[in-house]
């Protein structure tokens, strides 16, 4: 009967191509939760179509211990997809999302639990370094966080990622978020719900290199921009108004000039100045109006988020 009063914790583990860092990430899975016994949890591991062994140390690892549960997904949907299908199978009270690769450390979670017994719904862990990345990278982050906060009427919060803990409230909310093109790190703050931060200092990877390479950030970056607000659009509105006054003082002070010195053949360097920068504009325009269409076109299919190839535990 005690057993069945305890509240229930699950552990949301997203994996791609981590078959080196599962065997480290068990082993400090299972010191947390041998050392916080008054919870009853599940770790649920989230196989995104891995190309390694994968799947097969994480049938392994069910095996040794039945608090592991799995999803593996048909092919490789994306961490987001990914994290959505963990939101719909989870059984917790609460859940906490962290990678496989230990760069969030499970030492943090007790913390989270504290503060998820006071009331908080979302607890958030915040770095207080980022770890080895290089400095292009951290400047490029910071830059895309500030134009973001700038732009949309969400607060995102600024070096915050998915190392989180989630009250049974914001999951069944975030369930309702069906949309394909997903920016998760948005959702949680749109969801709204009571939140609380933790510091930690994010570690290096225990094994293995990471998946997100430059393009993928970049493509992630557009997805927090086009899913949380329409700022493009409206930029290139503006800045579409403003080339046509530009050219339209241009042409009167073309119409001017001819009229009092006549039109000597001259100013085809300008004339060619002008037509490339109205082109460039256009095709900027267009670009962002693409961005967008290209979201609306993907949505409108109506497609399922993912689909699942095997199940266990869950």
């Amino acid at each position: 009967m005690e057993r069945r009063n305890m509240k229930k914790v699950t552990i949301l583990i997203p994996c791609y191509n981590e078959e080196s860092s599962l065997p480290a990430l068990y082993q400090a899975l299972k010191e947390l939760m041998e050392g916080q016994q008054g919870y009853e949890w599940e770790v649920l591991l989230v196989n995104d179509g891995s190309r390694d062994n994968t799947i097969s140390e994480i049938r392994k690892l069910r095996e040794q211990d039945k608090r592991i549960c799995y999803i593996d997904l048909s092919r490789n949907f994306g961490k987001e997809n990914a994290m959505l299908a963990g939101f719909d199978y989870a059984t917790g009270d609460c859940m906490v999302i962290m990678d496989a690769d230990l760069q969030h450390p499970p030492h943090v979670i007790p913390e989270m639990l504290k503060y998820w017994e006071e009331g908080y719904e979302d607890v958030y862990a915040k770095r207080i370094t980022r770890g080895k990345e290089s400095w292009l990278r951290k400047r490029l982050t910071l830059l895309y966080y500030h134009l973001l906060q700038k732009t949309t009427r969400v607060e995102i919060l600024e070096n915050v990622g998915d190392f989180r803990l989630l009250d049974r409230k914001c999951i069944d909310a975030l369930k309702q978020l069906r949309e394909t093109q997903r920016y998760t790190k948005g959702m949680y703050c749109w969801v709204g719900f009571k939140k609380h931060e933790v510091l930690f200092e994010q570690g290096d990877r225990v094994a293995g290199e990471s998946s997100f390479n430059f393009t993928r950030l970049l493509a992630l970056a557009m997805d927090g921009i086009t899913s949380f607000t329409t700022a493009p659009l409206r930029i290139a509105t503006v800045l579409g108004l403003l080339v046509s006054v530009v050219a339209f003082a241009f042409m009167c002070y073309v119409l001017i000039t001819t009229l009092i010195w006549g039109d000597p053949v001259q100013g085809y360097p300008t004339l060619m100045t002008v037509v490339l920068f109205l082109g460039g504009v256009q095709l900027l325009s267009l670009g962002i109006i693409g961005e967008y269409l290209g979201r609306i076109f993907h949505e409108t299919k109506g497609r399922p988020v993912y689909i699942i190839s095997e199940r266990e535990g869950v």
